[in-house]
Parts: structure tokens; sequence; C-alpha cells
């Protein structure tokens, strides 16, 4: 992965399930950044249709994307922001780092299959069914050597995988 310079915001990414509101909002916390998680910035007719076990398309995530963007463009008195967002494929990435006007770095958090459909299997109250898994870990494109990230294994305490992505920080 490239290295973290300066940047407009930090995207913690992946599928439903690694656990990227827990660990958004814990690293927001220990920078002392704005957090907003990406899924409250779904418009209606997106939920209902991952409600419905339907996989949003590309024409779908496009406004919802331009709206993260812009959250992270803008952020909290032009402080950078974390934002916990699914980012699964390189052009949604782009599509972040053009529309917020800088870099982004991206935390992936990556994790097990069955531990994933477990994850989600467990929740309450969120939109996400678990027969979205399989079409989100076939949609997700691993960053780039050329994209600025770090990829956190999802095994470990959200704790645990804050403390990586602060070594991380750190060393770059």
């Amino acid at each position: 992965m490239a290295t973290r310079g300066d940047v407009r915001g930090v995207v913690v990414m992946g599928v439903a399930g690694c656990g990227k509101s827990t660990v958004g909002g814990l690293l927001a916390a220990r920078l002392g950044l704005q957090f907003v998680d990406a899924d409250d910035l779904h418009p209606p007719s997106n939920v209902a249709k991952m409600s419905a076990g339907t996989p949003l398309t590309d024409d779908d995530r496009r406004p919802w994307l331009a709206r993260v963007a812009e959250v992270l463009r803008d952020g909290d008195d032009g402080a950078p922001t974390v934002v916990a967002c699914s980012a699964l494929r390189r052009s949604y990435r782009d599509t972040l780092r053009a529309g917020a006007g800088g870099d982004v770095a991206f935390v992936h958090l990556h994790g097990d299959r069955d531990l994933l459909a477990r994850r989600i299997a467990a929740r309450a109250d969120h939109f996400m069914p678990p027969a979205l898994l399989d079409s989100q870990l076939a949609t997700l494109e691993p960053l780039r050597a050329d994209e600025t990230g770090v990829v956190v294994d999802v095994d470990r305490s959200a704790d645990r995988a804050v403390d990586v992505v602060m070594g991380w920080l750190r060393r770059t």
C-alpha cells in the first residue's frame, strides 16, 4: 500500500459484518476526529432495496458515494473525518478520493466468510441481511499498491484492530 501522507479522511472499509462502524468509531475517538457511518447516508430507496435482500447497483450507489465524499471533503471545521463505508470496488474508492478533494486513507477490515456471516446473523436492527454477504464478497476488490491503506484482520478485538491502525498511521 502507499503511505498515508496528508489525508482528507480515513475510510474504514470492508464487507458487512467486518466491524466498520465499531472500529471506525473507536479510531475516530482515539484520533479526536468526527466519525460518520456511511450507512446513515443511504437514501431510503437504497435501504429498502438492501432490506429486501437485493444488492445495490452502481447507479444506486452513485449518489450515496457522492454524499460520502462530501462528508470527507467538508469534515468537521476542515478536520479530517473517519467514515465507515464499504468502498468495495476500486472505482468507488476513486470516487471518494476525487470527491474528497485529496488523498483518503483506507483501512480494509478483512475476515473469514464464516466469521462475517456469524457477526451479521447476530446483529439486531440492521438493514443488511446475511444473504447479501456473498454478493459483497464477490464485489470486493482489495486495495491496490498505489492506494493509501492498510489491511487489518478482524479475527481480533476491535481495540486491537485500532491499535494496528494507529501503529500504521504512526509509521507512515
